[in-house]
């Protein structure tokens, strides 16, 4: 049974611009540090090279990573033509080097439409997916034969940034999921030049704008001030997912839900067909996830329960 308690760990988000050159697992080791806490993760990977948004989750907010994850992304990403490498990336090691001279803006505007919307993508071999129990860079730096099924993604928009060649900057709107790599290495493969990804920004994950985020730097540097001055970036857990219908519990049924049991909910009809919901006390305390079990009967399964504090 899950009660009121005094927390003795921060929960929240943070949403950090995330610099060049380190691993979001890195990112999450200084945050460690920093907030004097274990229980931190990150939702979203990006590789050492990217830099932009990178959500940081404390203590309860970890249990949320998933719907942070799911949601839809923006880039600004800078494509080099020309010149292909083994990770698709700048980090990686050049396979080939192609002639550019009957490549214009002309031919790069009419490719483009052709990767909108719903596509088929093959991520890059270079990855953390696993494959046999074992992450698809450790096979593929072991020299063991990898075949990565295709997998679909949904480019919502590609817009035209600059032409700079050999660079084609463009801003980005995918799903969760989408390797901005395999779209570089695809965009080369229909010019007929090759190429990689030499820059790439996370401007957006969902809600969060790169415009909001904090530096490491900047966390630190408060920190180093004041041990609890960094808590002012720290947004709370639900925050993640405002996307989902908010429903206000009964006392009654905050107790239904703190021991884990099924409970109708007399609520708008739009809650009626849809799920998960975010539920709250009558206090209005975040409490928990709902899913739907029974529409027709408004009937209604707690999916994650959270901890909340004393008044």
């Amino acid at each position: 049974m899950v009660t009121k308690t005094d927390f003795p760990f921060l929960s929240g988000l943070l949403n950090i611009d995330k610099p060049k050159g380190i691993t979001s697992h890195d990112v999450v080791n200084r945050v460690r540090r920093l907030v004097g806490q274990r229980r931190v993760g990150h939702a979203g990977t990006l590789d050492p090279m990217a830099t932009g948004v990178l959500l940081v989750c404390l203590g309860q907010a970890t249990r949320l990573i998933e719907y942070v994850v799911a949601g839809q992304k923006q880039y600004r990403a800078t494509i080099r033509f020309g010149v292909t490498t083994d990770t698709l990336d700048a980090e990686g090691q050049v396979t080939a080097v192609n002639d550019l001279s009957s490549l214009d803006e002309a031919h790069l505007r009419e490719i483009l439409p052709a990767f909108l919307g719903e596509i088929e993508q093959i991520p890059p071999l270079f990855s953390a997916i696993k494959q046999a129990g074992q992450p698809l860079y450790k096979r593929a730096r072991a020299g063991k034969v990898v075949e990565v099924a295709p997998r679909r993604v949904t480019i919502h928009a590609l817009t035209w940034v600059a032409w700079q060649p050999p660079d084609l900057i463009l801003d980005i709107t995918c799903s969760a999921g989408t390797y901005i790599r395999a779209l570089a290495r695809d965009l080369g493969e229909a010019a007929g030049s090759g190429a990689h990804l030499a820059e790439l920004t996370r401007t957006a994950s969902g809600p969060w704008q790169l415009a909001e985020a904090v530096s490491l730097e900047q966390l630190e540097w408060e920190a180093a001030q004041n041990a609890s001055a960094w808590q002012r970036h720290l947004h709370p857990p639900d925050k993640a997912i405002t996307h989902l219908p908010k429903v206000i519990l009964t006392e009654e049924a905050v107790k239904h839900v703190q021991q884990g049991r099924q409970l109708q909910i007399e609520a708008a009809p739009y809650l009626e067909n849809a799920g998960p919901i975010r539920a709250y006390t009558p206090s209005g305390d975040f409490l928990a996830i709902l899913t739907s079990v029974e529409p027709s009967a408004k009937l209604w399964q707690p999916k994650k329960v959270f901890q909340i504090k004393d008044k």
